[in-house]
Order: structure tokens, then sequence, then C-alpha cells
């Protein structure tokens, strides 16, 4: 059977089951219910909302698809940064990066949920090319996102992601370049050449090259609570820094965040390493996307 980085390589993604320690099971299903109670309830201001589909989001739409920054100190849910930093996580994280743990960065971890009135779809997209890229810029792209991971965790029953395997070694086909060009959600997201849909059990998680062609669709009857973060490699330096800052983690480096940390030395050298590749970076980073 091959390994999962072996899948990985050749598909952009793997299903990894197991990696929440069953122990750890309970508490994160908590910390998750109040996260989502207080974002639908308007405490928690930051969120992903119902027709925005990518950052900046705002706050036209009362409806949420997503919590963001569930590690930030005034959610106050430690169990969020205690996962993040696992031993199974971490690991697996610098398995299929090909790289050591103490050069993983710190990086993104939020929450998608389905929203509560609205059905709603992400577009084809890939995270950070944009889907007027030429074939060449394209390629160009791809060629260097090698230095990070990006994962669905579910903790219940989870059909929303979509991908193209493989598309993260190859530019878009004309019948799929034709499918990304819209800025419009898919009406039918296996409409589009070489599609299928990801099923995860509670408990499971895909890992995925988020620059593999891949979108979203949630439906507001079907409970959603999967945890969703990346990871990077340091030893990309700055290829990662617009797909990670944009998202607005100056939060990260106050003494608040940093205090949540003292008692996880992993956690403090993540965090150190995203610091150093956020203060090599000139100017500002702007969006990956639009819409």
């Amino acid at each position: 059977m091959p390994s999962i980085k072996e899948k990985y390589d050749a598909q952009g993604f793997v299903i990894v089951p197991g990696l929440i320690p069953s122990e750890d099971t309970k508490e994160l299903k908590e910390a998750c219910n109040r996260a989502i109670k207080k974002t639908r309830n308007g405490e928690w201001p930051h969120r992903r909302t119902v027709g925005k589909q990518f950052p900046p989001f705002d706050n036209d739409n009362p409806d949420s698809w997503g919590v963001q920054h569930v590690m930030h100190p005034d959610l106050g849910e430690p169990a969020f940064a205690k996962w993040y930093t696992s031993d199974g996580l971490v690991g697996t994280a610098a398995q299929l990066l090909d790289c050591k743990e103490e050069t993983l960065q710190m990086e993104l971890f939020n929450l998608l949920i389905n929203p509560e009135s609205h059905d709603f779809a992400l577009r084809w997209h890939r995270d950070d090319v944009r889907e007027d890229a030429t074939e060449e810029e394209e390629r160009t792209a791809l060629g260097i996102w090698t230095h990070g991971v990006q994962w669905n965790t579910a903790l219940y029953t989870d059909s929303c992601l979509y991908v193209v395997p493989k598309s993260h070694k190859t530019p878009r086909s004309d019948g799929q370049r034709v499918h990304s060009m819209t800025q419009a959600p898919p009406k039918d997201p296996l409409d589009m050449p070489g599609a299928i849909q990801v099923t995860l059990q509670p408990g499971d998680t895909v890992i995925y090259n988020s620059n593999i062609l891949h979108c979203g669709a949630y439906n507001s009857k079907h409970q959603r609570a999967t945890l969703h973060g990346c990871m990077g490699d340091a030893n990309g330096g700055s290829t990662r820094a617009r797909n990670v800052l944009q998202h607005g983690l100056e939060w990260m480096q106050g003494d608040d965040f940093r205090q949540t940390l003292v008692n996880n030395p992993r956690g403090n050298k993540m965090l150190d390493l995203l610091i150093a590749m956020k203060e090599s970076v000139q100017g500002e980073v702007g969006y990956s996307q639009s819409g």
C-alpha cells in the first residue's frame, strides 16, 4: 500500500483518520459549540459571512459559514492551540512536507460551520492563484507551492469539500478553466471536469495542497463543525506570506496570545517562525482572491 505521503504527493490530498486523540474529542466538540454559539449571537466578531467567499470578510450578512481565529486569547478556548500543536497533527504535517518538526511555523486555525438560514457555496479556486492567471503564471505558482499543508478535520460527517485530484501539479485544462473563471459558485460542483466529492466521517482529516482545484458547498440543514487550518515549513521563506497574513494575524504577536502558550514550548517555537516570516515581508501583502 502506498504511504500517506505517496498518496498526498500523487493526488494532492490524503485522508487520515484518528489525528484527534479519543480523549480530546469531547473537549474539542465542547469548545466548538461555545465558539459557534458566540459567533451566531454576535459575541465573536471574527467570522466568515454568507455571501463573501474570501477575505476581507464583512458584516453584511448575519449568517456565518466560518469562525475565524479560534486560538485567539479573547475566545478563551485553549483546546484549539493544544490540538494544533499536538504530536499527531504536527508529526503528520512534517511527514507530508518532508521537513523537520522544528521548522514548522504556526499559521491559520479556523472553524467551518453550516450557515443557519442559507445554503452557500464557494467557487472553484486555488487558494493563492487567481482565476485569471495565465497557464504560465499558474505553472509557476504551482511549482513553488510545496511548503505548506491545509486540512479539514470533521467532528461530524462532512461532505462539503470537492477537489480535482492531481490538479496541484498541472495548469487547468480548457474545460476546467471555463468552470473556474467565474466569480459565481457552481450549481453542481461535479460539473467540473475531474472533480470528486470528499466525504469525511467524524474524526477523519483530509490534508491537501491548498493550490489543488477545490471548492466547498455548505448545506444549512446539515450540522457542520470542521476544524480548518494550515501549517507551513519555514524553509519556504515568504512564499506563503500572502495566503496566511491576509487574514489579519496581528493579534498573534501580542503578549496575551504568547501567554496562552507559556506551557507550550512547541507552540512558542512555531509562533516565533511565523513572526519571523511576517517581519521579512516588506509592504502590504494584499489578497489572494476577490469576492
